[in-house]
């Protein structure tokens, strides 16, 4: 047991390890925002009574996903090795999947944007009946933060040689988005306005996840500085309409 503890905890005893896993935690959470987004307008898509249960089902299945991914992360490690070469540029197995998500997150934004803008073409919307399966929602959650996981796993092997420091941030990170899930949902869905932001946001992520896939690294600062923003005007727009209903209920 000493011998175990002194392997994989002994990060416990130093500064530096738990500056680390803090500097991890934070990181973890912070790439998880993206995933949470899609989650949150993705359940909203169910009948009212699955939304909590796809939610918990998903990132319960996500984190699982995250942690298997975690035993395997000097496998994951070389997916950064070049696999070949177009454009005069070397592409790996990252880089093909971050493509992949990419054009997956532009596709599934672009579609629900189209029938957001135009809900009587006769399909589903965002904010309209719910027609997905709660099997749908969580295959969608599945597959997209597979895309999450492998970018984060790397991420995380740069930062930091104890896996176990990996494993409490994954859990940690997951614990918040379960906890930030069910309330960020309900202010979407009680919100319509804030789904074409959301779908907005998915665009910005999808194009960030092409341009890494490209090595065009855009750094993350810059992403969430300019969701933070947006988010911020369209809450004092929110705030001016609910004014602006009050002022005409009291002129009644």
């Amino acid at each position: 047991m000493q011998e175990f503890f002194a392997e994989h905890f002994s990060f416990i005893t130093t500064l530096e390890g738990w500056v680390a896993l803090a500097t991890l935690v934070a990181m973890e959470v912070v790439l998880g925002i993206d995933n949470l987004i899609f989650i949150s307008i993705l359940s909203n898509k169910l009948p009212e009574a699955d939304r909590s249960r796809a939610r918990r089902l998903g990132i319960g299945g996500a984190l699982i996903m995250r942690l298997i991914l975690l035993a395997t992360v000097a496998y994951i490690a070389q997916l950064t090795e070049p696999l070949f070469r177009a454009f005069d540029q070397a592409f790996s197995w990252r880089d093909l999947i971050l493509l992949a998500g990419g054009l997956f997150l532009l596709w599934k934004a672009t579609k629900e944007i189209h029938h957001s803008v135009d809900p009587d073409d006769g399909k589903e919307n965002m904010v309209g009946q719910a027609t997905l399966t709660i099997g749908g929602a969580i295959f969608q959650i599945l597959l997209l933060d597979l895309v999450f996981s492998v970018d984060s796993i790397i991420t995380a092997v740069g930062m930091t040689e104890h896996l176990a420091i990996m494993y409490i941030a994954v859990i940690v990170a997951m614990a918040v988005m379960l906890f930030a899930a069910d309330p960020l949902g309900r202010f979407i869905a009680a919100n319509p306005s804030i789904v074409m932001l959301a779908l907005g946001f998915l665009l910005m992520i999808g194009m960030t996840l092409i341009a890494d896939a490209f090595h065009f690294h855009v750094p993350r600062g810059y992403v969430y500085a300019a969701m933070g923003f947006s988010t911020l005007v369209e809450m004092l727009n929110l705030m001016a309409r609910r004014a602006r209903r009050k002022k005409g209920a009291a002129g009644h």
